[in-house]
């Protein structure tokens, strides 16, 4: 187990989720120049569609008002996520809503190992004065991001845990929309996304 391993939330209830994609450098130093490159992709959420490529969502990050961020992601900071061919929730007038809960940096004296976590959270919309999560997914569901370094090679994941529909405090269609969404995440659909973009943190 990386020691990065251990920030993934625990899995309780609902669906899990587990994507990764890896590369070997030739030594220690260009895989750490790529980590550091990687890790600028994984904050860059405002340019995600660009790295996972065609057909993807499209993200923004904003703050605790809904105003756009031009710059890389800090705990605290909202982000909404535009899903193609989707009819948008209610909730969210159209979007899906998501909070950055935790960002973990890590490495160790020898220099062998350098990690950063990025844990997210469906949400209310920003400044929405406690309106309902605004996502196909339950406020108990988080995804987690990590790229790891270890020696001379990187890998990037995402990780879904304790995934269900939400369908508390909405309304009839976002029910219904959301039990559809969550069904469609649970034969795959949502692991499309998440596979292209941890690749896409990877390419050079």
């Amino acid at each position: 187990m990386k020691s990065a391993d251990k920030n993934i939330p625990p899995q309780t209830e609902g669906r899990q989720t587990d994507f990764a994609s890896s590369k070997t450098y030739a030594d220690q130093p260009a895989a750490h120049q790529a980590f550091l490159s990687a890790k600028a992709k994984l904050l860059d959420i405002s340019n995600w569609h660009n790295y996972a490529g065609p057909g993807s969502a499209k993200f923004g990050l904003t703050d605790d008002k809904g105003i756009l961020l031009h710059r890389l992601a800090q705990v605290n900071d909202y982000f909404f996520a535009d899903l193609p061919a989707t009819p948008g929730s209610d909730a969210g007038d159209g979007l899906e809503w998501i909070l950055i809960e935790k960002i973990m940096e890590a490495g160790n004296a020898d220099g062998l190992e350098e990690s950063i976590t990025v844990i997210v959270r469906p949400t209310a919309p920003p400044n929405s004065n406690d309106e309902p999560v605004a996502h196909f997914f339950s406020k108990v569901s988080t995804n987690t991001f990590m790229i790891v370094r270890y020696q001379n090679k990187i890998s990037a994941e995402a990780h879904g845990r304790n995934e269900q529909p939400n369908n508390e405090g909405v309304d009839l269609f976002d029910k219904i929309r959301n039990t559809l969404l969550g069904l469609s995440a649970r034969i795959g659909l949502s692991g499309m996304q998440w596979q292209k973009l941890v690749e896409g943190f990877l390419e050079d």
